[in-house]
């Protein structure tokens, strides 16, 4: 690996917008350098901003749902000849409505590969390079969601569930390794989520969110840290992790329900 470089090297997945663009601006503005990814068109405009910040950043536009897309990523990785300091694998994507009768089985399979598939996949690909240098930073974006049955988000929040237990399966292996593995689990947060999962119209989709660069500055604290995990946003979001931990499945399936029922925003 190249030393030549002063600044330490980030990888942020899902960079184009919300918390992930948040996280990258955080390492940008705490001394990394960036190489950042997403499948939108935007990224080289993100990368501009975050040069602004004496950032050294690069780009792999990149559809992380495919198994070639996250080699593509990792290719980049090697080819940078660096060490990754710190990996954020936050790209992620919802699907609201009723699994019987609403939903589209593309769109969660498509779910599914981004979610959980391409985080084992890169974290694969990645954790071996950092435990063979006894050093790194890996931090997953999950969510409160992780915590409760997800009604009418029923794929969502088992992907969320499933990375949930991973990271905290993967900390404990990499205990004695200088490798730490933190989760983040934002609540709803004001991002195009909702809006690409097709959830305008829930009591979630329409209320009040919390700030994306308040979730990804708490993350982020977290991760340097070296915390487990973060139920980051709002005190209100705070409260309602901690409640959600201990309520029975069958009250938070309900709770979640009124959150996230199509119609509920005008009930």
């Amino acid at each position: 690996m190249d030393n030549s470089f002063t600044r330490p090297l980030a990888v942020v997945t899902g960079a184009s917008s919300g918390i992930g663009y948040e996280l990258a601006k955080q390492f940008a503005q705490n001394g990394f350098d960036l190489l950042i990814t997403a499948n939108h068109s935007n990224l080289n405009e993100v990368a501009q901003t975050l040069e602004g910040m004496d950032a050294k950043v690069e780009t792999v536009q990149a559809d992380l749902a495919t198994y070639d897309g996250v080699e593509a990523l990792y290719q980049k990785i090697q080819d940078s000849n660096r060490a990754v300091d710190a990996i954020a694998i936050n790209a992620g994507v919802g699907v609201g409505g009723e699994f019987a009768r609403e939903t589209d089985l593309q769109d969660e399979l498509n779910l599914i590969n981004l979610n959980v598939v391409s985080s084992v996949h890169l974290a694969k690909r990645v954790v071996k390079d950092m435990v063979d240098r006894g050093k790194g930073r890996i931090l997953f974006t999950s969510s409160i969601a992780a915590l409760m049955p997800g009604s009418f988000e029923a794929v969502y929040a088992a992907s969320k569930a499933f990375i949930q237990s991973f990271s905290e399966g993967l900390r404990n292996e990499l205990k004695d390794t200088g490798v730490t593995v933190t989760a983040l689990m934002p609540g709803p947060t004001e991002t195009n989520f909702f809006h690409r999962a097709g959830m305008d119209d829930t009591n979630v989709g329409a209320n009040q969110k919390d700030d994306p660069a308040e979730v990804a500055k708490q993350g982020f604290e977290a991760l340097m840290k070296g915390k487990d995990s973060i139920v980051a946003g709002s005190l209100a979001t705070k409260i309602q992790g901690a409640v959600s931990k201990v309520l029975p499945d069958t009250v938070n399936a309900e709770l979640h329900r009124k959150l996230t029922k199509p119609g509920s925003a005008n009930s």
